[in-house]
């Protein structure tokens, strides 16, 4: 749901720490339910293992609570977690931590979830996440990517990541594509669009 914040991501960090109350009311307007609609399908049972990656206010990790999932919320920013403890009650786990290394998040996950988080990455970011994702993967272990197109605003650092050049990054690492999709923004935006992706490691799932 938002950008992470290692040393290299500060100037993103930064952002999120202004406008964390606004940006949270904005999250919170909108349902998981709506937001993964046509991705739904493509999720593991609970109760798998799932981590959100940039959780932000914590709306996606306490629906996948409510589902069944067993969470880890990753969430680098103080104010959002603290938003995230007072809106949500779910049973999650919180780490402050952050791509590209995620240090202190262990695996494995049978579930991985980046919300608007992987354009915040620059060139050389991109593959160490992608491998240490990869990495915290079970065997059968789905990732989903929602990615956002359109001019980058200048108040933040990010980047227009193509689909097509996360697909070929997430093949370099082992995994493979199983959904593609996505379309018009949910706040009405006229100027941006998303993408939706869904990978899976192959192998055995555990059950």
């Amino acid at each position: 749901m938002n950008a992470l914040g290692a040393q290299p991501q500060s100037g993103v960090q930064w952002y999120y720490e202004q406008y964390a109350e606004a940006l949270a009311d904005r999250y919170e307007g909108l349902s998981f339910e709506a937001l993964y609609e046509e991705v739904l399908r493509c999720l593991p049972a609970p109760p798998a293992r799932a981590a959100d990656i940039g959780a932000g206010s914590g709306r996606d990790a306490a629906a996948l609570a409510r589902m069944g999932f067993r969470v880890t919320a990753v969430e680098p920013v103080r104010e959002m977690r603290e938003i995230a403890a007072r809106l949500h009650p779910e049973d999650v786990v919180w780490l402050a931590d952050a791509l590209p290394e995620l240090r202190g998040v262990e695996g494995a996950f049978e579930l991985l979830l980046l919300s608007a988080v992987w354009m915040h990455l620059d060139q050389d970011e991109r593959p160490v996440a992608m491998a240490r994702l990869s990495e915290l993967l079970t065997e059968g272990g789905r990732l989903v990517v929602t990615l956002r197109h359109g001019q980058p605003p200048r108040d933040r650092r990010m980047f227009d990541v193509s689909a097509g050049e996360t697909v070929a990054l997430a093949a370099e690492c082992g995994l493979r594509l199983v959904h593609r999709g996505g379309g018009e923004d949910r706040l009405g935006r006229g100027d941006v669009h998303w993408s939706q992706l869904v990978f899976e490691k192959p192998g055995e799932r555990k059950a």
